[in-house]
């Protein structure tokens, strides 16, 4: 799995001009599902979203995780992030699970990070055309890789 993490004020996802998911501070997580990934990577990257210091205590010093500022989550499924550009101009994706295994992981992460936030999570939709605006915070933006666990 890969993940973008950006620390947001607020953030939201709109499909069809419907918002499906919104928040306010808390965290931005752009989610990629591999077809080698496993529940084991899941657990692993749910915990470090939710255990994550990125934000501010009160020396300004990035000191506290999501549950100690009371922060929410807006998780977007993203197979986009496996984009492979190494040969010619158009990218390849073909690195990205296919929906039947990634959307069931995606919607597993979900339910992971509710568990641990104890709350609900924003969410996106799976496969549409989704319109994210958000106003990142810092800018504090974290790029995480479960295939690449000892540089995290």
């Amino acid at each position: 799995m890969r993940a973008v993490i950006q620390r947001v004020t607020k953030a939201s996802c709109t499909v069809n001009n419907q918002i499906t998911g919104q928040i306010q501070k808390g965290l931005m997580i752009l989610l990629g599902v591999e077809e080698a990934d496993t529940t084991e990577d899941l657990k692993w990257l749910g915990q470090k979203f939710i255990n994550l210091r990125i934000f501010e205590d009160e020396q300004g010093m990035m000191n506290k995780s999501i549950q100690d500022v009371d922060g929410n989550i807006l998780l977007v499924s993203q197979f986009t992030l496996f984009a492979q550009t190494k040969k010619g101009n158009r990218p390849s994706f073909i690195r990205a699970a296919k929906p039947d295994k990634a959307k069931p992981m995606y919607e597993e992460m979900a339910l992971l990070l509710s568990q641990l936030l104890q709350k609900e999570v924003q969410l996106g939709i799976f496969g549409a055309d989704m319109k994210i605006d958000l106003l990142n915070d810092g800018p504090v933006t974290i790029v995480m890789d479960t295939k690449d666990k000892d540089n995290f």
